[in-house]
């Protein structure tokens, strides 16, 4: 058996949206596929579409939040949700079979409104990406063409994110927003499911300098099976992952790089196709020649350590 955490699906998402069990179902993971597994932490993201602002944003991340909830109760003996650093520890000392750490992807949740970042905090959200492709009222995403960095909402939304105790994600941001990010912030940053542009020119992607900045600053980055992040083939395969990993540890990344799969936000490759497969692509690295204590860092160690040290 092996250990797993992963920084970022949409599963939670996906199950609130199409009416899906967590234990049981047709999705990317299931609680059920993911016994396997010796411990496992999931970061289940409660997605907010570029189209949803307002008070629509926060009603929906409020519906999605009672599913998590309404998901423990019926799951009580393997799934529990980690509020902070001391759950993920008793978590894993207790051998339960997953935790779960509440994220949000999208800061248009906010609605503009600094004080619900401290509602999200209240109910147990850590890790929040600062906007999706388009722009909200934090500032552009990747998507944006010429786009502004941080908006002064936004520079007030960073400072009080960081204050109530919520990672700023910077997945998702343009060039500017991630600067400019990086000039405001006092604590580590995450970016939960972006790769390398250096391997896959793809505009979601980090370039060097922006993986060396985040490595520097204590923070992690999570590699993403989305196909069109992975390779500009057609068919990416487990290589291409490698290949993400391996210019990761080139630059510094041994203690920076985990997964961050993306399961249910995106078509993956067909041989990890769930979190089944997680095994398989351990397996991989393994015959690929990896020392182990390195595999053991990206799929689980970095993630682990990362969160205990910046969600206490």
């Amino acid at each position: 058996m092996m250990n797993f955490f992963d920084l970022h699906c949409d599963t939670l998402t996906k199950a609130f949206q199409e009416n899906k069990e967590l234990y049981e179902n047709d999705l990317h993971i299931s609680l059920k596929r993911a016994r396997k597994y010796d411990n496992y932490i999931e970061c289940f993201a409660v997605w907010i579409p570029d189209e949803i602002r307002g008070d629509a944003a926060m009603n929906l991340f409020n519906r999605a939040y009672k599913k998590l909830v309404l998901e423990q109760k019926s799951n009580a003996n393997n799934f529990l949700i980690c509020k902070d650093a001391n759950d993920i520890e008793n978590f894993v000392k207790s051998k339960n079979k997953c935790g779960a750490i509440l994220t949000v992807e999208g800061g248009a949740v906010l609605g503009g409104k600094l004080e619900n970042i401290k509602c999200l905090r209240e109910k147990g959200v850590r890790v929040m990406t600062l906007t999706w492709n388009g722009s909200c009222e934090i500032g552009d995403g990747v998507g944006v063409t010429n786009p502004n960095g941080l908006s002064e909402f936004g520079k007030k939304a960073v400072k009080e994110m960081e204050k109530c105790g919520i990672i700023v994600d910077v997945s998702h941001a343009s060039e500017r927003l991630f600067y400019d990010v990086c000039e405001i912030s006092e604590k580590p940053l995450i970016a939960t499911h972006s790769n390398s542009k250096q391997i896959c020119n793809h505009r979601r992607n980090l370039t060097d300098e922006q993986f060396r900045i985040i490595a520097e600053r204590g923070g992690i980055v999570g590699i993403n099976f989305c196909k069109d992040f992975l390779s500009e083939k057609k068919s990416p395969n487990l290589d291409d992952i490698i290949k993400h990993a391996e210019h990761f540890l080139e630059l510094g990344g041994e203690n920076s790089i985990a997964i961050g799969s993306d399961f249910d936000g995106c078509d993956v490759p067909d041989e990890i196709a769930g979190i089944e497969y997680i095994e398989n692509l351990y397996e991989y690295f393994l015959k690929k020649n990896y020392n182990q204590n390195i595999i053991d860092k990206v799929f689980f160690g970095n993630a682990y350590n990362f969160m205990i040290n910046n969600l206490r």
